[in-house]
């Protein structure tokens, strides 16, 4: 990035911020998420207990982040507390993740055009709604919004992965399968990965009102083994 008391054109340090951020976005590894009949598995490389890389932010929506896990763990935050403020005014029904996206997609840009060093993070929105189709919403590290459909990547190797995803996603598949696909995209043909190096979590319109669950390592590798 330039050094601060030197002149450069607003092209070539947009450049720069995006450069830097998208170099910490690629040394991390990859988060996938994947729909399925009623609900939509996420799926991230994460060997550690402690840190999580998915989380729930409402009843209906969930939150996963790659890169930097300090800044990304600030932003669920704000998630969540924008989504309770919301809730408490109006209704639990009134909290969606469009709405929550764009929310995210103003800080974040806000923070690339301002900021001195943008945010190394890009985050996905995932909502299940018994009423309409699932929505994935990307949300990249300056703030650009992609609306998904049925399967996206964030993180490391993404290309890869999408394309992965894309030649083994039906319309048909059940829990099971969106996490299975989702692993065996994430590993590639090279490798394979152990329930102890994934975190995997699902929204699911059968889990009641909340419909965040979170997958254990034993529930994990049952799921691959099975």
């Amino acid at each position: 990035m330039a050094m601060p008391g030197m002149y450069v054109s607003p092209e070539q340090l947009m450049q720069d911020r995006a450069d830097y951020a998208r170099k910490g976005i690629s040394r991390g590894r990859s988060l996938a998420a994947v729909e399925y009949q009623n609900g939509i598995a996420l799926v991230a490389e994460n060997a550690s207990s402690t840190l999580r890389k998915v989380s729930e932010i409402y009843d209906r929506i969930a939150f996963g982040g790659v890169g930097r896990y300090n800044e990304f763990d600030q932003l669920r935050i704000a998630g969540v507390r924008y989504a309770e403020l919301k809730g408490y005014q109006y209704s639990r029904e009134d909290v969606d993740a469009r709405s929550l996206a764009n929310q995210y997609a103003q800080m974040l840009g806000q923070i690339f055009t301002h900021e001195m060093k943008p945010m190394e993070v890009e985050i996905v929105v995932a909502e299940i709604d018994l009423q309409s189709q699932p929505e994935l919403y990307r949300i990249q590290y300056d703030g650009t919004v992609v609306d998904e459909r049925h399967w996206c990547c964030i993180g490391g190797d993404a290309e890869a992965v999408l394309e992965r995803l894309g030649n083994g996603w039906t319309d048909d598949l059940d829990r099971d399968g969106a996490v299975r696909l989702a692993v065996g995209a994430l590993a590639g043909d090279d490798r394979s990965l152990e329930a102890e190096e994934l975190e995997v979590a699902v929204l699911s319109a059968n889990n009641g009102r909340r419909c965040f669950k979170r997958l254990d390592d034993d529930d994990t590798g049952t799921l691959l083994a099975g």
